[in-house]
This record gives C-alpha cells, sequence and structure tokens, in this order.
C-alpha cells in the first residue's frame, strides 16, 4: 500500500506552500483510488479575505487539492519523471454541498477512472467527516517544464 507524508508529496509536486493544499496520500485501491489529506486551519492565507467575518475555504481550492492528489498520485504509480508538469485539461460536473471550515480535515477521494493519450481523467469528492462537502469529474495530463 502507498502512503506519502508531505516530504514525499513535495517531491513529486512542484506546488509550495500557500499552494500546496494536500498533506497526506493514502492508496486504498491499488492503480485506482487513493485518498488524500487537508488540514484546513485558520492560518490559511485565503480566509483573510474569504470570508473575514466566516472563514470558508474556496471551491476552487477545494477541487485544486483533488487535482493535487490525483497528480501526485499518477506521478508516483506511473513514474512520470519529475522534469514533469501536470496540466488541467477539464473539470466537469463540479458541486459544492457544504463549505469547507477552519479547523475541518478534508478527506479528497480521488479515482482513476482512465488513461488515454496522456489524458487522465479522475472522480474526485471532497468529505469533512462523513459528509460529501464536493465533488468533481477532472482531466489532466502532463508536459515538459
Amino acid at each position: 500500500m502507498l502512503v506519502l507524508n508531505i516530504q514525499q508529496i513535495m517531491k513529486v509536486l512542484p506546488h509550495r506552500y500557500p499552494f500546496l493544499l494536500v498533506d497526506r496520500l493514502e492508496e486504498v485501491e491499488e492503480g485506482v483510488k487513493v485518498f488524500g489529506y487537508k488540514n484546513v486551519t485558520i492560518n490559511e492565507p485565503f480566509f483573510q479575505g474569504h470570508f473575514p467575518d466566516h472563514p470558508t475555504m474556496p471551491g476552487v481550492l477545494i477541487v485544486e487539492a483533488m487535482a493535487q492528489v490525483g497528480g501526485a498520485y499518477v506521478t508516483v504509480i506511473d513514474e512520470i519523471g519529475h522534469d514533469n508538469i501536470t496540466y488541467f485539461v477539464g473539470i466537469d460536473k463540479a458541486r459544492f454541498r457544504k463549505p469547507v471550515l477552519p479547523g475541518d480535515v478534508l478527506r479528497l477521494e480521488v479515482e482513476l477512472l482512465s488513461k488515454r493519450r496522456g489524458i487522465y481523467q479522475f472522480s474526485g469528492k471532497a468529505y469533512v467527516e462523513d459528509t460529501l462537502v464536493a465533488e468533481a469529474n477532472l482531466m489532466a495530463t502532463f508536459a515538459q517544464k
């Protein structure tokens, strides 16, 4: 079973604070499904403006966190070189169901649906405890930096 801590994630993703949005990865179904975790804290820089009186994690960053989980995962399982970078090529059916607040632990469930001609398709779901807070279908590819 594949498990990556933050130091290992930083070896496969180019993102850094404040845009690195995943703290840990755990493979739950070999070559298919992975869980990522993001500890959401009041110290996140986006809470200064979103929203000062009611801090809420922006939905677009939840989708980005799902994408980072998927990108890190396929980089490891497909042995994609570190001289490549992940690019979004599509986001479909994004839905935001409940707000994500400081103190929440975001569990990001990402399933690899297909890989064709260098395009990876994922299904992503985000949970806080057992509550579905967001979901989206994602497509990404890899290219030379």
